[in-house]
Order: structure tokens, then sequence, then C-alpha cells
């Protein structure tokens, strides 16, 4: 039942509506199938699979809203969630930045955003990939640690002001760390698709192998001001903080307007407008494009299209609610899911051939800020950090913490990689000049 038609979800959003006394409803219907494999020390430590269906209904009376949810359908338990929610509703203190529901909407088709590929995943194929991993590390007598998810399903929404949307969607994410016995040496790759048809466990094992056996003995060098190479795997992290999101996390029109932002100015309003970083950075959002396609709908059911976010280095355009929109007459952009940093043609490989003396790093990871408005951060790299030397890698190094803000780091380009998705975003390589490492990391 994960995954109803568009006629089968609305159909159950009509009833719930049907149901509803408050002022205003809205009915949304999410579903997902899945499931996950987990290995550790090459063998497989956990499994599991998801299929579910769950409604959430809010209700408002006036100012005053509540949300209820369930997972069941029959008219009872339909009934008793609606009531539930205006129960709540009428019990809730009046919202200072309430907004009247959405009504009627226009959303784009992204049809790349469900592969049938994905949603006919089995618990044999999740097995036969991580298996053809765990043998190349068998193979090659190395450690590795993988995770395999994937799911498939979809989201409507519908309220009694007349909007009503449909999206399916599915996605694949695979990371895997390899060490060698000794533990001296680790190397990581991760890769997503919504199409699991373009996945290969077996590829990406083998790039982590290659960096954990390179990696052996690195050799320390001094904390300093350094030309790096950054893989996009070092730029966007699946499951934490990293230095790009933090970047686009920080175009909140609100947070800049009340001064907890690198975009506040000194006694109010914000930069937007003004060329903050180098004239290469271009960085946009379009949910349809066919390699991070994505729904075409925020949480709140207003439509997400392509926006440019930074052009040739210029602050272009912030998001924010509907409730901030409003009030200062700024365009009306919801929060971008996955986003696009355009780039040139050269690959990882051939920006370490343009380099004369730098590092190439795999991966950061424990990223943590330090200070907001200027969108420092700190953190250490991770999993293969190598030296380079006359366009060549020459030999591992010690891991590094830095202390970096993507503000200086992308006025300091040397060289724009071809961009690649990483976590359901196309980034590309980047070649920075004086990123500042301050001290020795004992991390692997």
């Amino acid at each position: 039942m994960a995954i109803l038609s568009k006629d089968e979800s609305q159909a159950i959003l009509k009833k719930v509506l049907s149901f509803s006394t408050a002022d205003e409803c809205e009915a949304t219907l999410t579903g997902n199938t899945g499931g996950n494999v987990r290995s550790a020390r090459n063998a497989i430590s956990t499994s599991g699979g998801v299929d579910n269906v769950a409604l959430a209904v809010e209700a408002r009376f006036g100012k005053r809203s509540g949300v209820a949810t369930c997972n069941e359908f029959d008219d009872a338990t339909l009934r008793r969630c609606v009531q539930r929610a205006e129960e709540i509703a009428r019990l809730a203190p009046e919202s200072p930045e309430y907004m009247p529901l959405l009504g009627p909407q226009k959303y784009l088709e992204s049809p790349k955003s469900f592969a049938k590929s994905t949603a006919d995943i089995t618990p044999a194929y999740r097995a036969e990939q991580v298996g053809a991993s765990m043998k190349i590390c068998d193979e090659k007598k190395l450690t590795s640690a993988a995770f395999l998810n994937d799911g498939a399903g979809f989201v409507a929404k519908r309220n009694n002001k007349g909007l009503e949307a449909y999206q399916q969607r599915s996605g694949l994410e695979f990371s895997i760390t390899v060490r060698t016995p000794d533990g001296t040496g680790s190397g990581y790759a991760t890769a997503d698709y919504n199409d699991a048809s373009k996945f290969d466990a077996a590829l990406l094992t083998r790039i982590a192998a290659d960096k954990a056996s390179g990696s052996r003995n690195a050799k320390a060098l001094e904390p300093g001001k350094y030309t790096v190479i950054l893989e996009p795997a070092a730029l966007v992290a699946n499951t934490d903080a990293s230095l790009m999101q933090a970047l686009m996390g920080a175009l909140d029109a609100r947070n800049a307007d009340e001064g907890r932002s690198f975009l506040s100015k000194k006694g109010g309003g914000n930069r937007k407008g003004e060329k903050l970083f180098d004239e290469r950075v271009t960085i946009y959002s379009d949910p349809t494009n066919p390699e991070i396609a994505d729904l075409t709908f925020s949480g709140d059911g207003r439509p997400l299209q392509k926006v440019t976010w930074i052009e040739k280095g210029v602050v272009k355009n912030l998001y924010s609610t509907r409730y901030w929109a409003q009030k200062n007459n700024i365009p009306d952009l919801a929060r971008p899911g996955g986003w696009i940093m355009e780039g040139g043609t050269q690959s990882t490989a051939d920006l370490i051939k343009g380099t004369a003396r730098g590092i190439l790093v795999t991966r950061l990871w424990y990223i943590r800020p330090v200070d907001p408005q200027t969108l420092l951060y700190t953190g250490l790299t991770r999993d293969g950090t190598f030296f380079i030397e006359n366009g060549k890698i020459k030999h591992p190094v010690k891991n590094f913490r830095f202390n970096e803000s993507p503000i200086i780091m992308l006025n300091n380009l040397e060289a724009i990689g071809k961009p690649v998705r990483v976590g359901g975003n196309l980034v590309p390589p980047l070649k920075i000049r004086d990123f500042t490492f301050t001290s020795l990391s004992d991390a692997v």
C-alpha cells in the first residue's frame, strides 16, 4: 500500500476533508517503501525494510491550529484523526505569524523524481550489491563498513481552499569506509541516485579501497595555509554538516534581516544584490533537473521552481517563510531541496595534474560552527588526505583540523571542476588557495 496512485490518495484526502468542521483544513498523505543493509568488518550487520503510509491532518479555527496523525484509513479512524486535530486547534494559542492556507497552485512536472528501478529493489538486490562490495575488500585484505539505503514513495496534499498536489519520488544512497588491517589507512566513497540502475557498489568500493591502501603511513605536515583540492564529498555530506550546506542554509531572509547572518547589514537589512563571492560562483536550484529531480512543491504547498541564488558571485535571492515574505514585501521563495553549483569540465584528477603543490581532501567531518555571522566553521579531514607535488599525489599526510568559512573559500577559488551528484545536489570539486589548517589530528 506504500505507493498509492494520485486517484487513490486524493480519494482518501477528499474523505478526510469531508469530515472536517474547521475554518481551514489541510491533509497530507505520505507513503514510502524501501529497505537498507548495513555491513561492518566485511559482514552484514543489520538489514531492514519499511512499508508505510501516514496521514497528517491540520485543522484551523481562526489563528489557532492543531495537527493529528494516523496510519489507518477506515472511515472511523479518519474521522477520529480529524476530530483530534480540531480538539487540539481549539485549545492552542493563536499564532502571531498566522498565514491562511494556500489556494489552488500550479506545479512543474518532474518525471525523473521517480524511477521504477528503485521502487523494484528487493532484499536480494541489496545483498548482491553489498556482497560484491565486501568480496572486493576480502580479496584486498581490507576491512569495510558500508550502508545502503533505498526508498520509493509519494506525497499528496489537499485542503479546503482548493490546493491539490501529488508526486512520486525515489532514491538510493550508499556510503563506504575502507580501512587497512593495521588501522593506518582509510578511504571513503559515497553516491546517491534517483535511479538505482546507475548504482554500482563495486565501483565505489574500489575507489575507497584504493584510497585506504594509498593512505598508509601518512607523513605529518606543518599546519598552515595550503592550496587544497576538495572533492565533492568534502563539500557536501549526506549525514553531517558541511561547508556548502552551511552556506546554502544561511540564505534565509529573516536571519539576515534580524542580524543573525553573514548576510546581515549593520543597522538593518540584508546584503542581497551584493557581490560576495568569486565571479565564477553560480548556484541555483531546479527540482526538474534530471540528475537531481525532486519534489516540485514545499511542505506548505508552495510551488518550487528554478531559482538562482548566487549568480556570478552576487547574492540574487533569499528564501523565507510566507509570513516573512508578506511582512517585508519580498519574493515568496521556499527553501530549496537540492541545488546545483555550476562548474567546468575538469575531473578531480585533472585538477590534481594542474597543481604544483597542495593537498587533496577526500572528506571533511565533525564540522561545527564557530561564528555564524562570518560562517566560520571548524572540523577535521578524514579517510584519505594526500600531498600533491608537480601534478601528482606524492604521499599521504596526517589529518588536519581546519578553521574556514565558505565565504572566504569561495573567494579563494583557483579552479572549479565538473559537478557530480552528492547528497541530492550537483557539486563540483574545488581547488582553493590559502585553506586554513590549524593543527594536526590523530584521526585516520
